[in-house]
């Protein structure tokens, strides 16, 4: 058996002349921002069943520094929660202490409608 090319993501064949496998595995990351020039904002969403989760969106930010602010916040309530789609997810109603936690970490932050 031959040893096979790892890491192709799935390329199989392309009929550009131009392809690159090199340069089709490059994903520019996205620039650490200042957390004054942040502009989050927080929603409260209800879930099925009468559950309350609050949603923080607007982050530009790396990928890694999204992950570190959620799970920062999810100590500081207590309560759990998860990163998707570029938006931090608060289990239940904590809009007021997510704006003051936010505030103290630098990043400016509104309640929006929800």
């Amino acid at each position: 058996m031959s040893k096979k090319e790892k890491n192709k993501d799935g390329f199989v064949y392309s009929t550009n002349p131009n392809f690159n496998l090199n340069n089709a595995n490059d994903h520019e990351e996205e620039s650490t921002v200042a957390p004054k020039q942040e502009q989050l904002k927080i929603y409260l969403d209800r879930l099925g069943g009468g559950k309350f989760v609050s949603r923080i969106n607007g982050f530009t930010g790396k990928t890694g520094d999204i992950e570190i602010l959620g799970r920062l916040l999810k100590q500081k309530c207590g309560v759990g929660g998860s990163v998707k789609e570029r938006e931090i997810l608060i289990q239940g109603d904590h809009r007021e202490k997510l704006i003051l936690l936010l505030l103290k970490e630098g990043y400016k932050s509104k309640k929006a409608g929800g």
